[in-house]
């Protein structure tokens, strides 16, 4: 592995524990408003839109050094991101409510989030490099 790449792995790793501490904040924030049915979906979903965002951000601008485009160019990158994202939620989303149905703990469900979204990137990374921000990767 070359220096570059060492640097953009750190990158990413950084922006994803960046991006997993304010969805799982986000998460705790819908859990301590909301307790009642459907809380644990509700926190997903707000959660899930928290950490998109602030990754997309992240990794456009500092992994694969695409910040220009205009916003019609980051709305169709935005767009496949967010679809490489359905793939990696799903994991992430897969391992949470995993965690949900062995125990109504709060701390363990975002535990089982938090290993769903660590496997969740790796293979984003995988993904965004080749589909969305192509250009920049070549």
């Amino acid at each position: 592995m070359t220096g570059a790449a060492v640097i953009i792995a750190l990158r990413y790793a950084a922006f994803a524990l960046v991006a997993t501490a304010a969805n799982l904040a986000a998460q705790y924030a819908c859990f301590r408003l909301y307790g009642g049915p459907g809380a644990v979906f509700a926190a997903l979903v707000v959660g899930t839109g928290v950490g998109l965002v602030v990754k997309y951000v992240l990794d456009a601008v500092w992994i694969f050094d695409d910040a220009g485009g205009g916003a019609r160019d980051h709305a169709r990158k935005f767009s496949l991101y967010t679809a490489t994202g359905m793939i990696t939620t799903a994991i992430f989303w897969g391992a949470e409510l995993t965690a949900a149905a062995l125990s109504d703990d709060t701390h363990l469900r975002l535990a089982g989030g938090a290993a769903g979204l660590l496997i969740g990137y790796v293979v984003k990374f995988r993904l965004d490099g080749r589909y969305v921000f192509r250009k920049a990767a070549t």
